[in-house]
């Protein structure tokens, strides 16, 4: 099924997708973000525990900078160092979120999938097979702006922000977005948004790249955009 669904993406879209196989969503995400930028990985039920325990523990859902913060205080790290926590002491810190990484660090999620749900964003990245600078990456942008101006042109909704996401050599994950003020119309106005959006990326002229993704979301009905730009034509 997984290998299926990727080989219609590839045919409808002309686009890559990884996929993830696993016995809950939680896992599955994992999984699908492990073979990037096009590949098919599997959890089986047995393996739960061998993928899980050396994982660091930043790659949970909900573990940003603060929370990471905080777990490090705990001499939390790695998935396995958080299974070593008492449920209890993780709530008293952490709160709800406590609870809940002490269930993913376990391979417990019971959130259900839900299909055929609108969609949220669509994005395209690429991963390069050398790192480059900032001021070399405007080709790829733009090759991946046709590809998601493509892509887009397929969905009924319209999407109001752009997103500019970046992976430095060292692996810190970054990402910049604009909503303008009506949805770019077309390929080159795309391109554009994300161009001056590389522009706030303040990380220094030597920092090197090894990915660059763009992406669409703040999906809006045609209808409800109709809507907003009478609104704003009558408030005018």
């Amino acid at each position: 099924m997984g290998r299926t669904i990727r080989e219609q993406i590839r045919q409808e879209l002309n686009l890559t997708a990884s996929a993830g196989v696993a016995p809950n969503k939680f896992l599955a995400k994992l999984a699908s973000d492990w073979r990037k930028p096009n590949g098919l990985f599997v959890i089986q039920p047995e393996d739960i525990d061998a993928f899980l325990v050396p994982l660091p523990v930043g790659r949970l859902p909900g573990v940003g900078k603060v929370t990471g913060e905080k777990l490090a205080n705990l001499g939390v790290h790695t998935v396995a160092d958080l299974r070593k926590l008492d449920l209890s002491v993780l709530e008293q810190y952490l709160g709800r979120c406590g609870v809940r990484l002490h269930e993913l660090a376990r391979g417990i999620d019971e959130n259900e999938v839900v299909p055929d749900r609108p969609t949220q964003s669509i994005s395209v990245e690429d991963t390069f097979e050398q790192d480059v600078l900032l001021t070399e990456t405007e080709p790829m942008i733009r090759r991946l702006t046709e590809k998601l101006r493509s892509a887009s042109r397929k969905e009924p909704r319209i999407a109001r922000t752009v997103v500019l996401k970046l992976k430095t050599s060292d692996f810190k994950l970054l990402t910049r977005s604009h909503t303008p003020d009506s949805p770019p119309s077309s390929c080159e106005e795309l391109t554009d948004i994300a161009l001056k959006v590389r522009e706030r990326v303040e990380l220094g002229p030597q920092q090197c790249y090894r990915l660059v993704g763009v992406g669409l979301s703040n999906f809006r009905d045609r209808e409800d955009e109709a809507g907003q730009a009478d609104l704003f034509q009558l408030q005018r």
